[in-house]
């Protein structure tokens, strides 16, 4: 931090231009450019791994359109967040094929593993649970994909034991 910064935990100027510094390439680019609030949002979420109510507000300044109506694009897509997520995402496919094969199974086992529900994150920030409409992989039905900084792994044909191998696994790295 630069020593003009405000220090204190206030909602000063000076500290909210320090707290969005990494965003405002961003908005300097986009802000003015009409249909472009998708993008600020996505940039948005890269750069904090969230939308919070601060960075909402934020943009909203910066661009001008009000708060509730960027509040209504980021929860109209599934793509969007307002909450922290864990480390490892885990995206368990309730498609066709996978409810066929059980991922009501493979979702009771996950949910036991972590002690967590559809949308939660487990108490030490680790492990986030999202259940999604399709992730494109029929043929390795159930089928989960687990999201981190290090990429997007794929576990398909799952059973109850394979899953909970897998988060135990996963645990163990991190």
């Amino acid at each position: 931090m630069s020593e003009n910064v405000c220090k204190c935990d206030c909602n000063c100027a000076e500290n909210r231009k320090a707290q969005f510094a990494e965003l405002q390439p961003v908005l300097d680019q986009y802000a003015k450019v009409p249909g472009s609030l998708i993008t600020i949002l996505q940039k948005a979420q890269d750069i904090y791994g969230y939308l919070s109510v601060d960075t909402i507000n934020y943009i909203s300044e910066a661009t001008g359109i009000k708060p509730a109506k960027i509040y209504g694009v980021a929860t109209f897509y599934a793509q969007f967040r307002l909450q922290p997520i864990g480390k490892y995402l885990i995206m368990l496919c309730q498609g066709t094929a996978c409810h066929v094969n059980g991922s009501e199974m493979i979702e009771e086992a996950v949910c036991e593993y972590l002690n967590i529900q559809d949308g939660e994150t487990t108490e030490d920030g680790l492990f986030t649970l999202n259940n999604v409409a399709c992730l494109g992989c029929c043929s390795l039905a159930p089928v989960m994909m687990v999201r981190s900084a290090e990429g997007d792994e794929t576990y398909g044909n799952l059973t109850k034991d394979k899953v909970k191998q897998i988060l135990a696994e996963i645990k163990e790295r991190a």
